[in-house]
C-alpha cells in the first residue's frame, strides 16, 4: 500500500470514498489495508454504505493503532451486534470510549455484556465523560438492570448528574421519584432544570 506520507494517498482516499457511492466494493476493501489511517475510515465508510461491512472487518479495526480508526469502529457497531466493543469503554482515548459507549445504547437488542459493561463503565470509569455517555446509554436502552447504576451516577458530578436525571425517564417507582425529587435541591442549576422538566409530565 502506499505510505502515508505519500501525495497519492490523498487521491487513493478520494477513491475509496467514491467506491462507497458507486457500488465498487474492491475498491473500497482495497482501503482497508491503507497505511494513511483517514483511507482506512474511508473504507470501513463506504463498505457499510455499500451493505458490505462484515463483522470480521470491524473486528480486525477493533485494535487498529490509531485512534480515529477505533472510534470510527465503535460508531459502526452500533448496528453490529455481535461486534464486542466493551474493550473499547476503556481505550486510551477517552472520544472512543465515548463512542463505544454511545454505540452499545443505540443497539436495539444489546447483549448482557453491553449492559454490564455500560454499568460497569458508570460505576467505575476514571473519566467522567464517558461516565456520563454510558449513563446516558443505559437511559436509551430503558434496561432495569440499568437502573441502580443510574441512580449512583444522580450523584456524581454535574455534567454526569445532568445526564442522569434524563436517563431515568424510561423508569418509575419511588426511587426514581426520590432522585428526581432530590435533584430539584440539586447545587448545579441545569441539574435542577432537568428535575423539573422531568417531573412536570409526571403530574408533580
Amino acid at each position: 500500500m502506499t505510505n502515508a506520507t505519500s501525495p497519492d494517498s490523498d487521491d487513493e482516499r478520494y477513491a475509496v470514498i467514491s467506491a462507497g457511492f458507486h457500488g465498487d466494493v474492491a475498491t473500497a476493501r482495497y482501503g482497508l489495508q491503507h497505511d494513511d489511517a483517514l483511507v482506512r475510515i474511508s473504507a470501513l465508510r463506504a463498505l457499510a454504505r455499500l451493505g458490505d461491512l462484515h463483522d470480521d472487518d470491524l473486528n480486525l479495526a477493533l485494535t487498529d493503532s490509531d485512534h480515529a480508526v477505533r472510534r470510527c469502529v465503535a460508531e459502526l457497531a452500533a448496528t453490529h451486534r455481535n461486534i464486542d466493543i466493551a474493550s473499547l469503554l476503556d481505550d486510551s482515548d477517552v472520544f472512543v470510549a465515548e463512542m463505544a459507549a454511545w454505540a452499545m445504547g443505540e443497539r436495539p437488542d444489546p447483549s448482557v455484556n453491553d449492559i454490564e459493561s455500560l454499568i460497569n463503565a458508570v460505576l467505575h470509569h476514571k473519566e467522567a465523560l464517558v461516565r456520563e455517555a454510558a449513563t446516558a446509554a443505559l437511559g436509551s436502552l430503558g434496561d432495569v438492570r440499568g437502573l441502580p447504576a443510574i441512580l449512583h451516577a444522580c450523584t456524581d458530578k454535574p455534567a454526569v448528574r445532568r445526564r442522569a436525571i434524563l436517563a431515568l425517564a424510561p423508569f418509575d417507582g419511588p426511587e426514581v421519584d426520590a432522585a428526581l425529587q432530590n435533584a430539584l435541591q440539586d447545587k448545579d442549576w441545569q441539574v435542577r432544570q432537568n428535575a423539573e422538566d422531568m417531573l412536570q409530565p409526571r403530574g408533580y
